[in-house]
């Protein structure tokens, strides 16, 4: 898939622009695939590209001089990150880290800006973006603090479904039983004992190295 056929796919903001928007989004848009493990972006780095997923899975995460991570969120195929730093145009606080191997996009930051300026539609797009992603970590840190294990797989997952985050993703994911662990700071084992009381509860259906949602409310309210 080139660059002219994945941002229609895997940008949802991309056809809310006008043609002489989209030509320009297309010519400063690079593409770089990456191996599981590839640090996407540094922390610290001065932000200076708006970071999306055209394939594969991404995690952000954070760490302390000590060597202890922590997993902030996951990044499926049609999600973009990375807007808060460009925005205030600072140092990133977080490291984008490959899960697998993955296809990045980064659109130039002049562009991201020029876009501001000049597209009302991709202003609405950003906040709502912007409104959902704070509504998102204030969930995640109220789970991580309260919710046993069960309930924060389920609620890792139903993150990964988000319909304005990640939209144009159907209700299956590829993603392995080690993935979901990462993102959700439990053991593999443990990981795998979550997924079979969820798919006991009808919720989703396990199969080779992919998730099928049958009932993303359910997974957002698992254990409340």
């Amino acid at each position: 898939m080139n660059l002219t056929q994945a941002l229609p796919a895997r940008a949802a903001w991309f056809d809310l622009l006008d043609d002489a928007q989209q030509a320009r989004v297309l010519r400063d848009t690079a593409v770089a695939h990456v191996e599981a493990g590839t640090i996407v972006e540094h922390k610290g780095v001065i932000a200076c590209a708006w970071i999306g997923v055209l394939d594969g899975l991404v995690k952000v995460s954070v760490g302390n001089a000590d060597g202890k991570l922590a997993s902030l969120t996951g990044v499926p195929a049609g999600g973009w990150i990375g807007e808060g730093s460009l925005l205030k145009r600072e140092a990133r606080k977080y490291d984008i880290i490959a899960l697998r191997r993955s296809t990045i996009a980064r659109l130039r930051g002049d562009t991201f800006y020029w876009l501001l300026d000049a597209s009302i539609p991709f202003n609405r797009y950003l906040l709502h973006q912007l409104n959902e992603r704070v509504a998102q970590f204030i969930g995640k840190a109220e789970y991580d603090r309260l919710l046993a294990p069960d309930a924060r797989v389920a609620r890792c997952l139903a993150e990964l479904f988000n319909p304005l985050l990640y939209p144009g993703n159907s209700m299956r994911l590829e993603i392995t039983q080690e993935e979901i662990g990462y993102l959700a700071r439990i053991s593999r084992q443990r990981t795998n004992q979550a997924l079979r009381t969820l798919e006991a509860a009808a919720l989703l259906k396990i199969e080779y190295g992919a998730v099928q949602v049958l009932d993303l409310d359910g997974l957002k309210h698992y254990g409340i």
